[in-house]
């Protein structure tokens, strides 16, 4: 008589991928436990035994999308040869990746968790915690542009690192509302436009007019 064999393990790298889509379509309240189950193929018992709750789900959920398609930025950044080409490669390239057939619009970073529960607070730290190290690697680029003499001496890198964080944020919401690709790689050169004005500014006032009345 044949035996019943053990159960056929999940692919767990295939299945929280899965799972990650999931996240990034709805947002982490919304995805319910049912939805994120069917979409991995697997039973809750399996899931809490291989990620302990939904909310171990979602933490390796979003250290995927850092590997994958959330590390766009930081190429771009690391590989251009310059602070402005690589915000504008970063920019672009995002403005693509939001609108990409095949995947949900806009970025999980930024989308999955605007709103949430007080008792979920954690998981909004974790996502904010993510952007404001974004708006980091930018500074961290334009400093070094700064050191390597593509952007002039005192520019203020921190503001430019915050409006340029601005923009890439706002282009995930843009696409999430269906704004065509095209339209956000528009932005994106309008925002490139004030880039030799915005890294000549210092943060130093500028001098008062001359008040003295005309002779």
């Amino acid at each position: 008589m044949a035996t019943r064999g053990r159960p056929r393990a999940f692919d767990r790298d295939a299945a929280l991928e899965r799972a990650m889509h999931v996240f990034w379509e709805r947002g982490y309240e919304a995805a319910t436990m049912a939805d994120l189950t069917a979409a991995m193929g697997i039973r809750p018992p399996s899931l809490y035994a291989a990620f302990g709750s939904k909310e171990g789900l979602f933490r390796a959920a979003v250290a995927l999308y850092r590997r994958t398609e959330g590390a766009l930025t930081r190429r771009a950044l690391a590989e251009a040869p310059t602070a402005r080409e690589g915000v504008r490669r970063a920019l672009r390239g995002n403005a693509c990746a939001y609108t990409a057939d095949g995947k949900p619009p806009g970025c999980m970073i930024v989308l999955a968790a605007t709103n949430c529960t007080p008792e979920n607070d954690g998981i909004r730290a974790l996502l904010a915690e993510d952007r404001r190290a974004t708006e980091g690697r930018i500074r961290e680029r334009m400093d070094r542009g700064v050191a390597e003499g593509d952007l002039p001496a005192g520019t203020d890198t921190r503001g430019l690192a915050a409006f340029y964080a601005t923009v890439l944020f706002g282009l995930s919401v843009q696409a999430r509302d269906g704004v065509p690709r095209q339209d956000l790689l528009g932005a994106v050169e309008a925002a490139m436009a004030a880039w030799d004005t915005l890294a000549t500014t210092d943060g130093t006032p500028e001098p008062a007019p001359d008040r003295e009345s005309t002779p």
